[in-house]
């Protein structure tokens, strides 16, 4: 089943669209994704396929995690996901230690920002949330990330204190793809309680790194977005 998954996305690639991917998600030398190999594949495809495998094997979604190809890494998250929400607690379990031992494989962004709310925010959502603060606390961006980004599914709950605590943690980060994702956190919790945000930013807004502010404000009014961005240092 493995090999025929791999065939019908290598039947589907597209070289010229893998081109284009492979400078979006700067897999240059000393680049954040150096090395990474794309076949050009768009995420909607990704996903249909992704539905055919769900019985693929957390022994098969390893493998395919390990390989240096984007889209394996991708699509075996997104069957993965597709697993979790089909499990009961038990294998739900299994699937979120799964995840956290393989995190050095989640290497890319999109990679992060479409896994770790489904998986490991969704499984934390009532229970001990200390694995997310080590993570923060990790020297690896993209363990750093998942932290973040994992505690989107308690933003939509209107749960905002992990994510306010762990972005305090981070405003000295000196990553921008950390200021990003903390900035867009901060929005989505705007979203929800613009109160909640702007007590947050009226505290920390003066030493925020700009791109993480900008990210924050951007649904603010111009005047507002003017007036943080201004006496930001």
């Amino acid at each position: 089943m493995l090999n025929e998954l791999k065939k019908e996305l290598n039947s589907i690639a597209n070289p010229e669209k893998a081109q284009i991917l492979q400078r979006f998600f700067k897999t240059g030398k000393g680049e954040y994704g150096e090395g990474d190999i794309f076949l050009g594949i768009i995420v909607p495809e990704q996903r249909k396929i992704a539905k055919k495998y769900s019985d693929l094997t957390l022994n098969a979604l390893k493998e395919l995690l390990n390989s240096e190809i984007h889209e394996h890494r991708l699509i075996s998250l997104f069957i993965l996901i597709n697993k979790y929400k089909k499990s009961d607690e038990a294998e739900k379990k299994k699937i979120f230690d799964f995840y956290l031992l393989n995190t050095r494989k989640i290497n890319n962004w999109d990679l992060v920002d479409l896994s770790a709310p489904n998986i490991v925010g969704e499984y934390l959502a009532n229970k001990n949330k200390d694995i997310l603060y080590s993570l923060a606390k990790s020297d690896n961006l993209w363990e750093k990330r998942i932290a973040v980004l994992s505690t989107f599914s308690f933003i939509k709950e209107k749960n905002f204190n992990n994510s306010l605590k762990i972005s305090e943690m981070l405003l000295n980060d000196k990553h921008d793809l950390i200021h990003k994702a903390v900035g867009w956190m901060l929005r989505e919790i705007g979203k929800r309680n613009v109160n909640s945000e702007k007590e947050f930013l009226d505290k920390h807004y003066k030493v925020m790194p700009r791109t993480m502010l900008r990210y924050a404000i951007e649904k603010f009014p111009e005047e507002e977005r003017k007036r943080y961005m201004d006496k930001n240092n």
